[in-house]
């Protein structure tokens, strides 16, 4: 099968090729799929490069996330069929065949198409346990930067759905019009010199208890200085490449609390039923037309490089996908 791989670390563009590798089998517990198409995450490209969390043994075959038909059962394997469409993650999803864990795949009704399938479990799942993460409740403000993100827009849309309030903060005055016509509100684009009085209008003076930093950089420091005393930040992405810059002032005086958050460290420690809850939550606001999830591009399996290179420019629509 044809396999998108990495024999060092290194620019995804550069680094990546395709081989034809061993069509894999699966174990327990665990099923093949077919791949339709396949994200292009940030994570992943971190992997490739090297700079993310985890380190794969080369030469490994690139990905984490795909849509595709269910082609064979592994052992003990219950409630799945063969020819069954279905979202799932897993090492190596860049290839014509990847193997998941059948605990982790999701049925796709009809409704949700296959671009939306290939991106539907890191980015969105993300945005839901960011939400349970900061603990933000009916009526409470939050704020985000790198508001066009694909988790930031999804978290944007389903906290409006639950009545949380978010403040999404852009780099450049044509994103907010962007944002709105997704129906995303209460953007604010940084480049404006009065940026922070905007905010203090929209939530009319209101403590904002909890910020998503996807930057890093000083940027870390302009969200501590609008949130409330006390307020949790949470480091998410690290966009600049700049660690952030906290002055300690905020942490002593103002007790501004900051945590890290990495879904691969959490999901698998929550709950099954939790997750199940979350992820229909999300299947049905994407059924019923209140989600969106935007696609910029797709690209042949055999073009991965060049699909990698477009999915690190920067001012996207939405993901680049793979097909298999």
């Amino acid at each position: 099968m044809r396999s998108a791989i990495h024999k060092t670390f290194g620019n995804p563009a550069e680094v990546l090729i395709v081989e034809d590798r061993p069509l894999p089998e699966p174990g327990p517990g665990e099923i093949r799929v077919k791949m339709r198409l396949a994200s292009i995450h940030n994570h992943d490209l971190l992997t490739v490069s090297g700079d993310y969390g985890y380190k794969p043994p080369l030469p490994a075959v690139a990905g984490s996330e795909a849509t595709g038909i269910i082609d064979k059962l592994g052992e003990g394997v219950e409630g799945l069929k063969v020819g069954q469409r279905v979202a799932a993650t897993g090492r190596g999803t860049w290839a014509e065949y990847f193997i998941a864990k059948a605990s982790g795949a999701v049925l796709l009704p009809d409704a949700v198409d296959d671009e939306t399938a290939a991106q539907l479990v890191s980015m969105p799942m993300s945005a839901v346990f960011l939400l349970d993460f900061v603990h933000a409740h009916p009526g409470d403000w939050i704020v985000q930067n790198a508001a066009t993100g694909a988790v930031a827009k999804v978290l944007a849309t389903v906290a409006k759905t639950r009545g949380i309030n978010v403040i999404n903060l852009v780099r450049r005055d044509e994103a907010v019009a962007e944002l709105a016509a997704l129906g995303i509100g209460n953007a604010v684009s940084t480049s404006a010199a009065n940026w922070k009085e905007q905010v203090e209008a929209i939530t009319e003076g209101a403590p904002i208890k909890a910020a998503i930093d996807g930057v890093g950089g000083p940027q870390a420091a302009d969200l501590c200085a609008i949130c409330g005393t006390g307020a949790t930040v949470v480091s998410f992405g690290l966009m600049s490449g700049k660690p952030m810059e906290i002055p300690s002032g905020q942490l002593i005086f103002r007790g501004i609390e900051v945590k890290g958050f990495w879904l691969a460290k959490l999901l698998p420690e929550a709950p099954k039923p939790k997750v199940a809850a979350l992820m229909g939550e999300l299947v049905g606001l994407i059924a019923s037309g209140k989600l969106s999830l935007q696609v910029d591009a797709i690209h042949d399996l055999a073009d991965v490089a060049k699909a990698a290179g477009a999915a690190m420019q920067g001012q996207r629509i939405g993901k680049v996908l793979i097909r298999g």
